[in-house]
């Protein structure tokens, strides 16, 4: 059973999926710190950097953007010469351009733009420059796939890309075409404003983050969204009036007296998942450790010690481990690369069963992963795409997140 559950407050809105009460994935939109991610600039380039093959561009915020070379040449990968220019054949210092953001700024970096626009619809992604039509990974009937091909190349304009999302499966042709002609409008008022708007400046902002969720992920698998606003539940209603009718039925509006996520133990298990230390069901826990470039996670038994042989007791400890670290992934959105000390097994079979059940239950996740493999020190590889830091916790003002003070 899959619930959505919105938490709302003045200063922040909070998302909670839920899967038969566990909690899978979490997001919080702060109302000052509203996402970057999607949102369109006219910026203007301050230095282009031919020995890194990138720009540094104004779009108005602390930080310039960076704008790497991949990102300038032609969204479609065939269409792209053999052998890459320098970015200073490309874009000149004091050009104004229209990017945006793929990537959030975090750290001490700036955004990272793109010129390979997209815009996300409820059944497909419209990129007006990029010149093909895409299916969904997650779409695994290939009669399905040949049928959301065949609707794209028909219903596209030469030049224009679509890559049919997985919520299109079972659409009807008519139902993208409707998605496809919003997206068209929501562009020709991206270009009229990028043609009469000074640089730097935002020219368009995706959804807000109910609005994307609801987009995004609020499909007919999902039985139920509460919301405790009643403000929002209008503005949720009223969305899918507009796109899925059939799911309006489906949206609660949670006015009891005690707290929504305290009602479906949400913070209960927010305040689990975020520690250092987790402690799995079965005794064995796991320690994950952030740094600049990686997130490592331990594998160890615990107080686990099994019932037959000590390969029998790992590899249980590790199976627990594998699903618990694909879910922790999601929820707490760790991106980049990620290194996995699994206690060591002897069985080949073993290893390759905690990469097919990772891969298997990561095929969950909406954001990118990928299982790189085995390391020759015994490591689990994956990465998984970074676009944002978490903002639900923040680093220690006493030891700024070292997790250490001075004696």
């Amino acid at each position: 059973m899959q619930q959505m559950v919105v938490h709302c407050e003045r200063d922040k809105t909070q998302m909670a999926l839920l899967e038969d009460g566990r909690l899978v994935e979490f997001a919080v939109e702060r109302v000052q710190g509203k996402q970057l991610v999607g949102g369109f600039y006219k910026g203007r380039v301050v230095n282009v950097l031919p020995g890194m093959q990138a720009a540094f561009v104004d779009i108005g915020l602390k930080k310039n953007a960076f704008l790497y070379v991949d990102d300038v040449l032609h969204p479609h990968l065939e269409k792209q010469p053999k052998e890459k220019p320098s970015i200073d054949s490309l874009l000149d210092v004091g050009q104004e351009l229209v990017v945006q953001v793929m990537k959030e700024p975090f750290g001490g970096k700036g955004a990272r733009v793109t010129t390979h626009y997209s815009l996300p619809g409820r059944t497909i992604v419209y990129m007006p420059h990029a010149d093909y039509v895409g299916v969904s990974k997650k779409i695994e009937n290939e009669t399905e796939r040949g049928r959301l091909k065949v609707i794209g190349d028909h219903l596209r304009q030469p030049g224009e890309g679509l890559i049919m999302r997985t919520v299109a499966e079972g659409a009807s042709r008519d139902a993208v075409a409707d998605d496809l002609a919003h997206l068209r409008e929501q562009w020709r008022r991206i270009e009229q404003r990028a043609e009469t708007s000074p640089a730097p400046l935002e020219i368009h902002h995706d959804l807000s983050m109910v609005e994307r969720l609801v987009r995004d992920i609020f499909t007919p698998q999902t039985e139920e969204l509460f919301v405790d606003d009643k403000e929002i539940y209008g503005q949720i209603v009223s969305l899918l009036r507009n796109m899925e009718p059939l799911l309006v039925p489906r949206i609660r509006y949670y006015k009891e007296a005690e707290p929504i996520f305290q009602h479906f133990r949400i913070q209960e298990q927010l305040d689990r998942a975020f520690q250092r230390k987790i402690w799995l069901d079965n005794g064995a826990y796991l320690v994950l450790d952030h740094t600049e470039a990686l997130t490592v996670i331990d594998v160890n038994t615990g107080k686990y010690i099994g019932n037959h042989d000590l390969e029998d007791t790992v590899f249980a400890a590790n199976v627990e481990a594998a699903e618990e670290i694909a879910r922790l992934v999601r929820l707490r959105d760790i991106g980049g690369i990620i290194i996995v000390d699994f206690i060591d097994m002897e069985q080949e079979e073993h290893r390759q069963y905690i990469i097919d059940r990772l891969e298997q239950l990561l095929k969950k996740d909406r954001t990118k992963c990928l299982v790189v493999g085995w390391t020759r020190l015994g490591l689990l590889e994956m990465t998984r795409k970074k676009v944002r830091d978490h903002v639900l916790y923040e680093p220690c003002a006493a030891c700024r997140g070292t997790g250490r003070i001075n004696a």
